[in-house]
């Protein structure tokens, strides 16, 4: 989510309220979720003007203003670039978005792996917590395909209560639970492992076994390692995510816990382990995070030395 902020934030200051003048789908996949296609896409965007940029989690859109949106799908390697027209090509652009004002710049997507895209989606009132309608008037609208994801911490309107109550009900771990977007959205592999070395949680800790006090402590370490993340800018591995101006994140420099195999806990010094965990990774102090002990399963002997019932 601090990544998708960052750009949002970039988008927010170039690109919304002005006027698109021209699109240009330079490869297939990357309007592969528009179904009717590269022309389609263009032409609806054409004459249409950029709302204010939002974001739900870790997912990004441009409000139009016909009740339609641009939802981005970064994928692994999206970039939303913001240049001068007369800045060379990137090897890998795959739309080019030009406004009427063409001197202050324009929108560029770039993809090097083709995972993401761009897509055209109604935009739909959003619903409250317990799945209540808002009132008519209040509507916060959001792009009807992830209208099932959940806010993020940062959010004013998360609710933490219920968040608490449905991690108790989750027969999970709380690793899967931070990365469950339909539960909370915006927690990548990286900050759930910054925030569960903070916490001094193993990945594997049952959702059901933290109380409500200790789910909150958890709240507030993701709450901060996000907010820290998006003061540096989010976090960078290689130069495939750079903000809308091609800057990189620096908040790999700080991280505590992930990619720190083998190096010295910061705070007691034992070495830090990784494990496999769901084609990722799990980066965690052995001793400031200890495993979960085995659930002991005894079988039932109930009615074995019964006789027959009378």
């Amino acid at each position: 989510m601090p990544e998708v902020e960052v750009v949002r934030r970039g988008l927010e200051r170039w690109a919304a309220g002005r006027t698109i003048a021209e699109v240009e789908v330079l490869h297939p996949r990357a309007v592969r979720r528009h179904p009717a296609g590269g022309a389609d896409f263009a032409a609806r965007l054409r004459g249409h003007r950029f709302g204010p940029a939002r974001r739900r989690g870790k997912y990004l859109w441009l409000p139009l203003d016909e009740g339609f949106c641009v939802l981005a799908h970064l994928g692994m390697s999206g970039q939303l670039l913001i240049q001068p027209g007369s800045a060379p090509d990137e090897k890998h652009l795959r739309i080019r978005v030009t406004f009427e004002d063409a001197d202050e710049g324009e929108l560029r997507f770039v993809d090097q792996r083709t995972f993401g895209g761009l897509s055209l989606h109604p935009e739909i009132p959003a619903r409250h917590p317990g799945g209540q309608p808002p009132t008519a008037g209040t509507a916060e609208t959001l792009p009807d395909v992830i209208a099932h994801i959940a806010r993020d911490p940062l959010d004013p309107a998360f609710d933490e209560a219920a968040f608490c109550a449905a991690l108790r009900r989750r027969r999970s771990t709380i690793k899967r639970a931070l990365l469950d977007q339909s539960l909370i959205s915006g927690v990548g592999n990286i900050y759930a492992d910054e925030a569960l070395w903070r916490a001094k949680l193993h990945y594997e800790r049952p959702t059901a076994s933290l109380t409500r006090p200790r789910t909150a402590e958890l709240l507030g370490h993701v709450r901060d390692v996000m907010n820290a993340a998006l003061a540096a800018g989010g976090t960078s591995f290689d130069s495939l995510y750079v903000n809308v101006n091609g800057e990189s994140g620096y908040f790999e420099r700080s991280l505590d816990a992930y990619g720190r195999e083998d190096e010295p806990c910061r705070r007691c010094g034992t070495l830090m382990r990784r494990r496999p965990w769901m084609n990722r990774s799990s980066y965690f102090c052995p001793r400031c995070q200890p495993a979960p002990r085995p659930r002991r399963t005894v079988a039932s002997t109930a009615g074995a030395d019964r006789g027959p019932r009378d």
